[in-house]
């Protein structure tokens, strides 16, 4: 049975989404090999992919320990206080942007249901300076926040979904 001209679209959008998530680094001939189609018909569906919002962009996955940096996670709990319009702006709009003190990177940001309520993934030089977020938080939002887990990744096995190239240094943790 042919499908109708939506649901091919979107079948061909899907196919160029899974190949995108592992070879996202690859132009645009090299795609439409994968994928089997023309290099324009990936272009024309990769761009309506941004215009969708389906995709945000593109992303290096780095070797933080090469670059001088130790990547954490950090587990929040919210209060009972209520969050006002001009702080939730703050929270989600504003990403934290104003808490992260120098030498910090914010990786990810997520609202969760579960023991926790957010998720902050960040990069930092050390543990002393990865704290200084968590001060900066609870200083201006402490009393919305009444929890802090702080956890350091200890090595990256899979990122993006993409595996370690330097995993087999580090078998003996597991």
């Amino acid at each position: 049975m042919v499908k109708n001209s939506k649901e091919t679209t979107e079948m061909d959008k899907m196919k160029v989404l899974d190949v995108l998530r592992t070879h996202s680094m690859k132009n645009v001939n090299e795609l439409s090999k994968m994928c089997g189609f023309s290099p324009q018909k990936i272009a024309k569906i990769i761009k309506q992919l941004e215009k969708e919002k389906r995709i945000w962009g593109y992303a290096t996955i780095e070797d933080e320990d090469a670059n001088g940096l130790k990547h954490f996670v950090l587990l929040v709990k919210r209060s009972t206080e209520v969050l006002d319009t001009g702080r939730k702006n703050e929270v989600i709009m504003e990403k934290l942007d104003d808490y992260v003190p120098g030498g910090l990177k914010i990786d990810d940001i997520f609202i969760t249901h579960g023991m926790f309520d957010g998720v902050v993934t960040f990069y930092a030089k050390d543990i002393v300076s990865a704290k200084k977020l968590i001060t900066k938080m609870s200083s201006r939002l402490g009393k919305y926040f009444k929890d802090y887990i702080l956890l350091e990744s200890l090595f990256p096995i899979q990122k993006q979904g993409f595996k370690n190239p330097e995993i087999k240094k580090f078998v003996e943790y597991i």
